[in-house]
């Protein structure tokens, strides 16, 4: 290993200049793979998405109708649509916390 005091300034310089251009390279590449990456990951959101669209359009008026009746029952006994809410939210709670 050399010693200390034979390592010169300008071959220090040398170096870093040396590893800075390296860097900026690094840099360069890595940046137009995450431009890749995101452009990937935008267009197979969208594709996600316009399946999903297309599911929930077919299936809308069903649940429309399940909805009408959920309420029609629950307009029918709150008392029940009351102890029903309870049972989610403290299920959704327990959930919650034993997940920490």
């Amino acid at each position: 290993m050399a010693s200390l005091s034979t390592i010169s300034d300008i071959d220090l310089a040398k170096q870093v200049t040396a590893l800075s251009r390296e860097l900026a390279t690094l840099r360069k590449a890595i940046a137009k793979r995450g431009g890749a990456y995101y452009e990937d990951g935008r267009d197979a959101a969208s594709d996600y998405y316009s399946s999903l669209a297309e599911r929930i359009g077919d299936t809308l008026p069903a649940i429309r109708r399940q909805g009408r009746v959920i309420e029609k029952t629950a307009r029918d006994h709150p008392a029940k649509a009351a102890v029903v809410g309870l049972v989610v939210v403290g299920l959704a709670a327990s959930l919650l916390l034993s997940r920490r």
